[in-house]
């Protein structure tokens, strides 16, 4: 596995507002919300100019898996792509208000199935544009149906982890579990599964400590966000399977990860929604002790 350079996966927005009328740019809008807010409807109150709606759970989610939001397949993926009008030859620009949030989700399934070069994610979203005054549209743009295709299993194949992956490095201590949600949802206060808790071993580490969340959303420079890491043990050189609720703040994490140096990051894909609803499979509750 490698790393990832700031260069080849962040835009700013300068770089974008030089584009929009590019062809071979194509701009998503992947505004999500799980509070109750409907994504859609914040897209059309006001977007960057050209740019299309583009909802993660519709085309990144195999609506036949019993488990939630797991990774479609190359196949599926590429179809929907194609029918929004995003074709072999176009960069995607995603942004979304949440510093990368859900666009991570995107390039989790381009970069699994060997298209990374594809996506370039706006560094600040939207939060950044509307604070630099930048250009508000309401229009919907209309694109051809396209051809996007996905190889498949890529040159990345260790890019996500399952359940039997997780077990195994929680019982052998071959990698390092990451737990990127909410501290209640952690200790088991915030119940959002059939089961609460978090899995025994892992350390909690919030996936927003990579941002400037309080400001314009960017990114924080790698050495900051490595800082942080190294506060709870992760090196360069340490293993990592980051989890959340549904594999998109795990997405996120993996992500930042990867920009701040850390090379061996894998992503378990079902997360709690998998985990917290499995009887067969071990939970741990509250806060961990420093000897635990």
């Amino acid at each position: 596995m490698t790393t990832l350079r700031r260069e080849s996966i962040l835009v700013s927005t300068d770089w974008l507002a030089e584009r929009l009328d590019d062809d071979t740019i194509r701009v998503l809008d992947c505004r999500y919300y799980f509070d109750g807010r409907d994504g859609y409807a914040e897209y059309r109150a006001g977007h960057i100019p050209g740019a299309r709606y583009f909802d993660w759970t519709r085309v990144t989610v195999d609506p036949d898996d019993p488990i939630a939001y797991r990774l479609a397949s190359p196949e599926y993926i590429a179809a929907r792509l194609g029918e929004l009008g995003i074709g072999d030859a176009q960069t995607i620009v995603g942004y979304d208000d949440e510093g990368g949030h859900f666009v991570a989700r995107l390039w989790l399934a381009l970069t699994r199935y060997g298209r990374a070069d594809r996506l370039r994610i706006l560094d600040g979203g939207w939060t950044r544009w509307l604070l630099e005054g930048r250009p508000v549209s309401m229009e919907e743009p209309q694109w051809p149906v396209a051809r996007f295709t996905l190889p498949g299993p890529s040159p990345d194949p260790d890019l996500v982890a399952d359940a039997d992956d997780v077990l195994r490095a929680v019982a052998e201590r071959s990698a390092l579990v990451l737990d990127v949600r909410r501290l209640s949802e952690y200790t088991g206060e915030e119940v959002r599964a059939r089961r609460g808790g978090h899995i025994p071993g892992a350390r909690p580490w919030f996936w927003q400590q990579s941002l400037d969340w309080d400001g314009d959303r960017r990114f924080l420079p790698a050495e900051r966000i490595a800082e942080r890491l190294q506060a709870i043990g992760v090196a360069p050189e340490t293993p990592v399977i980051t989890y959340c609720h549904g594999g998109v703040r795990a997405a996120h994490a993996a992500l930042a990860l990867r920009l701040a140096g850390i090379r061996n990051v894998r992503v378990y894909v079902g997360s709690w929604a998998e985990w917290g609803n499995r009887d067969d499979l071990p939970i741990a509750l509250g806060i961990p002790t420093p000897s635990s």
